[in-house]
């Protein structure tokens, strides 16, 4: 699998599935959840409240990931994924990852070739960039799906692409 990294918006980014870092009600938030739910549409925020309804009457856990509709997305499919708030006190990072492989395994399971991951809680959620991009990259690299062959990590902003680019260098 191809790891690509790409500055911008990942609403915008043309792929079998999108990755939204969403929040553990399903039903849109700030952020990325924010921008998927609104450029998506209600297609998006009705199969999350279906999935409400009967799966995941208590949200989606930290760490799990599951997939709806991507709606007026320029993709096929949405996996929505909770990702953890960084805690200076407690090491977080086995669920940051989890959220990565749980999103692949789907995206997978679909048959998606190609899947845009944001810099998961990297935002309002608190984790250090350096570190998000580290703990993706960890997973990612180590993946071996069977019909992903892309994964791109879609950093907003051109200083969390800096990072992110040294990073993936070193």
């Amino acid at each position: 699998m191809e790891i690509v990294l790409v500055e911008g918006d990942i609403t915008a980014q043309r792929v079998d599935v999108i990755v939204n870092a969403a929040n553990s009600s399903l039903l849109g938030g700030g952020g990325v959840d924010g921008a998927v739910h609104r450029r998506g549409g209600p297609a998006i925020l009705a199969e999350c409240r279906a999935l409400r309804a009967s799966k995941y009457g208590r949200g989606l856990k930290t760490g799990q990931a599951v997939a709806t509709t991507a709606g007026k997305l320029p993709a096929r499919w949405v996996v929505h994924t909770v990702g953890p708030v960084f805690s200076p006190d407690e090491d977080r990072s086995a669920l940051l990852r989890d959220c990565y492989t749980n999103s692949l395994a789907i995206a997978d399971e679909l048959g998606a070739a190609t899947v845009a991951f944001p810099l998961i809680s990297a935002g309002v959620y608190g984790w250090p960039v350096a570190d998000a991009v580290r703990q993706a990259l960890t997973v990612l690299r180590a993946a071996s799906p069977a019909h992903v062959t892309e994964a791109r990590l879609v950093l907003f902003g051109p200083e969390t692409y800096a990072v992110a680019g040294r990073i993936a260098a070193s």
